[in-house]
């Protein structure tokens, strides 16, 4: 296995990005830790969308060797539900996805030749793209996009669609798709591709996937140049916020196995 390119970038600052990037010998993984819906935070000094990264990647790389799409599913979830249960807040997470520490990885296993994708990724596996998004993000991106359109600032549109992540939330996650969040993972949402000479892995902070570096970077450059609220050519539950680098996190390796 041999890195060929990686690149991580926050929306805003290093310090607070909350996508991550795990290399070791048995496995390369991005993992995208989800925007707070809400103000509760489990530790104060960070959102929990990079809380969960951390744990995610911590988790990643004390990880066998040997280890399934399964188990990495199981232990991950375990390791998350430990957290609740040291902070006493358990049955709170049990009640309020909205809350939990969330995330999405994708991730490479140098033993099993496998690009496992939990949660909303995508990948490039030999050539062939794939992608994992969930189920109803594109219904509400498009009743942003046309709230924007029709004139409302693209803050208060956000807002608005707000409750309506929070619904597909409380009914959808680990039931209609999958996500890390210290609950059982919905394994029939999940994904895995065998890998036979090379991947690329990123989070869904590109809008375009391509197989280098330079040219996803370009094609994001272009986006935001073209439709910096993503209401057009690629359409998405947020945009670009004056001050920031892009609409979201991003994270992109390459590599040949």
């Amino acid at each position: 296995m041999h890195i060929e390119e990686s690149f991580i970038c926050g929306k805003h600052t290093a310090a607070d990005c909350e996508d991550g990037i795990v290399c070791t010998p048995n496995f390369v993984a991005v993992i995208d830790g989800s925007t707070s819906k809400t103000p509760f935070r489990l530790d104060p000094t960070m959102k929990n969308g990079r809380f969960a990264m951390l744990l995610i990647r911590n988790y990643i790389c004390q990880m066998a060797a040997e280890a399934t799409l399964e188990e990495f599913c199981q232990g991950i979830t375990s390791r998350i539900a430990e957290e609740y249960a040291e902070r006493g807040i358990s049955e709170r997470m049990a009640a309020h996805p909205e809350e939990r520490l969330t995330a999405s990885a994708i991730v490479y296993s140098e033993h099993r030749k496998e690009v496992w994708m939990v949660g909303d990724c995508q990948a490039i596996v030999d050539g062939v793209f794939y992608e994992n998004p969930k189920p109803y993000e594109q219904e509400t991106s498009m009743q942003r996009a046309d709230m924007i359109k029709g004139g409302m600032l693209p803050a208060d549109a956000r807002h608005a669609i707000e409750p309506q992540i929070i619904k597909a939330m409380l009914e959808g996650q680990n039931r209609l798709y999958a996500v890390i969040d210290g609950t059982p993972i919905y394994m029939p949402g999940t994904r895995l591709v065998s890998v036979r000479s090379s991947a690329v892995l990123a989070s869904d902070g590109y809008p375009t996937l391509l197989p280098t570096l330079r040219d996803t970077e370009k094609a994001l450059a272009k986006q935001l140049a073209d439709d910096p609220q993503n209401i057009r050519s690629f359409v998405a539950t947020k945009g670009l916020v004056e001050g920031n680098k892009s609409f979201d996190d991003r994270a992109y390796v390459r590599l040949t196995v």
